[in-house]
């Protein structure tokens, strides 16, 4: 009986390592991912930060390294909708979940001092407002967001990123940094000027963009025909009818990505509301109709 503990623990264990074990190892991803966590954690010993933002960080950020250095990027390689559930976390749900923590102030925090004045007089360098301006352009940003979802169900697109790792992960770094973009400007908590989309805009804007993915995602659940023979070509890992697995990816395109964007909408609302109740929004609204005035 002991013995057969042990078999079955050390079976438990070889199960855990190898999805703990990536797929596709990573340096630039790793690197990235250990800096931003040694930052937060030496941030948040100096400043008081809630349990829910900690706790919205963490899980956002252990979404993204699920999905992306694990064995679960094996059978999102093998499945569509595996695929597209890599897709919806590392697009919509860890993206939104690290923006709502507000990790910016820790993350300065957790810098060493030299680190804290290289980025300060970097911010204000030329460049890097230009930068700014063309990243953080709210009209920009949502058509990023929206396209980089809808180009890469482009049944061409998809099995051009299936053959070639390079286009694999230029694909999944674009839903990354498109997701952080445009969820950093809906969950912006300052009213604008300086932020960069007014706060109705920010509640209004997660069903526009919520429109065509649901469109997207019901052209995929009713089709008839296998859209993306790739993952054929490629070797499914499940047992699974192609239809059924295509029907089931359109729905998770359809349903869940449209949850979560209310949930975002409805998050947008709440700074709204909070911004109305401080007052903050008619003060800038009165300084800016003073200007002419005061010129």
């Amino acid at each position: 009986m002991l013995r057969d503990g042990a078999e079955s623990g050390g079976a438990l264990m070889t199960g855990v390592l190898k999805w703990m074990v990536p797929w596709e190892f990573s340096w630039v991803f790793l690197a990235s991912f250990l800096l931003a966590c040694v930052l937060y954690r030496r941030g948040s010993r100096r400043l008081q930060v809630s349990f829910g933002r900690r706790s919205a960080f963490w899980l956002g950020m252990a979404m993204f390294y699920l999905t992306l250095h694990t064995y679960f990027d094996f059978y999102a390689e093998h499945e569509f909708f595996m695929h597209r559930i890599q897709q919806l976390l590392l697009h919509h749900l860890a993206p939104l979940l690290v923006i709502a923590s507000y990790p910016g102030s820790v993350l300065r925090a957790g810098m060493p001092l030299a680190w804290r004045i290289r980025w300060r007089s970097w911010r204000r360098s030329r460049p890097c407002r230009v930068l700014a301006a063309v990243l953080f352009n709210p009209l920009l940003a949502t058509l990023a967001f929206v396209a980089f979802i809808l180009v890469w169900l482009i049944p061409a697109m998809q099995t051009m990123a299936m053959l070639d790792w390079r286009v694999y992960r230029f694909m999944n770094w674009s839903m990354v940094i498109s997701g952080m973009i445009y969820w950093g400007l809906v969950l912006d908590h300052r009213p604008r000027p300086p932020g960069r989309m007014t706060p109705g805009l920010r509640v209004l804007s997660p069903g526009i963009t919520m429109a065509p993915q649901i469109l997207a995602g019901a052209i995929v659940t009713f089709s008839r025909s296998d859209l993306y023979p790739i993952f054929e070509i490629c070797g499914r890992a499940f047992e699974f009818n192609v239809l059924t697995g295509q029907l089931v990816g359109g729905v998770i395109m359809w349903i869940p990505a449209a949850m979560i964007e209310s949930v975002g909408g409805l998050l947008a609302m709440r700074q709204w509301i909070r911004l109305s109740r401080s007052g903050r929004i008619r003060r800038v609204a009165r300084a800016r109709r003073n200007l002419p005035a005061q010129a």
